[in-house]
C-alpha cells in the first residue's frame, strides 16, 4: 500500500481529499473521465507530469479501486487505465470543480499554458447550465481541434457526448485555446465569431439557445 499523508479528521470531504488531494492525482482522473488511455497518452496529454510520478498516482488509486488496468489485445505489456464504477462517481465533483476553477482563468494563463482540444469537452459539460429550455429537440455539433462532441437537448434535458450529432441544428469550429477562452469569458461569443476564431452554421434561433444552454447570453 502507498504511503500518504493523512488529514486524519473523520468527514467525509477530508477522506476524499486524502484519496485525490495530491498534487496531479485529480488531473489523472479528469484524463480518465474523458477516456481510457495508455501510460504513454497519460504522459502525453498532462504536461509537465514526471513519469515517476504518474506512475505513484496510477499505482495509488488503482490500490484504493478508483481505477481499474485491462490488459490491450495484442499487446502483452501494454495496460489500458480506465476509471471504475468507485471512480466514475468523481464525474459531478470533477465537474462543479472545472466550472468554478473557469472563474479564475486569465489571459496570461491562455498565452502560457498548455492547451488539449479534449479538454474542450470537459469544458463543455461543465457549461451546461440546469435551465435547459424545455420543449426544445435538437443538437449541437462541435468541432475543437481533431476532437468532436456534442450536446443533445431533449425536452429540458442536455447531455453531452463524444462523436458528430446526428442531426446538427448547430455546427460550431475553434481551435481548443480560443473554446475554452470562451468558456472562461475572456473573449466573448460575438467577438470570436467576428474575428474569424470560431466558425457557427446552423438556425440563428439554434444559435441563441446554445449560448444561453452554456451560460453565454449577453
Amino acid at each position: 500500500m502507498s504511503e500518504k499523508r493523512q488529514y486524519g479528521q473523520f468527514c467525509g470531504l477530508a477522506s476524499a481529499m486524502d484519496l485525490v488531494g495530491e498534487r496531479w492525482t485529480i488531473l489523472v482522473v479528469r484524463e480518465l473521465l474523458i477516456g481510457p488511455g495508455r501510460f504513454s497518452d497519460l504522459i502525453d496529454n498532462l504536461p509537465g507530469v514526471s513519469p515517476n510520478m504518474l506512475a505513484d498516482r496510477l499505482r495509488f488509486l488503482t490500490e484504493q479501486g478508483v481505477i481499474a488496468v485491462d490488459k490491450v489485445p495484442g499487446d502483452a505489456r501494454g495496460k489500458l487505465y480506465r476509471l471504475t464504477p468507485l471512480g466514475l462517481q468523481l464525474r459531478p465533483a470533477i465537474h462543479g470543480l472545472a466550472r468554478w476553477g473557469m472563474n479564475f482563468l486569465t489571459e496570461e494563463d491562455a498565452a502560457r499554458s498548455a492547451s488539449r482540444a479534449a479538454w474542450g469537452f470537459l469544458a463543455v459539460q461543465t457549461m451546461i447550465d440546469v435551465g435547459t429550455p424545455t420543449g426544445v429537440d435538437e443538437e449541437y455539433e462541435f468541432q475543437v481541434d481533431e476532437e468532436v462532441f456534442s450536446i443533445a437537448v431533449h425536452d429540458g434535458t442536455a447531455t453531452a457526448h463524444r462523436g458528430p450529432a446526428e442531426k446538427a441544428a448547430l455546427v460550431i469550429r475553434a481551435d481548443a485555446e480560443t473554446f475554452i477562452r470562451v468558456g472562461a469569458k475572456l473573449l466573448s461569443p460575438i467577438e470570436a465569431v467576428l474575428t474569424g476564431k470560431i466558425t457557427a452554421e446552423g438556425d440563428p434561433e439554434a444559435i441563441q439557445r446554445c449560448t444561453q444552454l452554456l451560460g453565454l447570453a449577453a
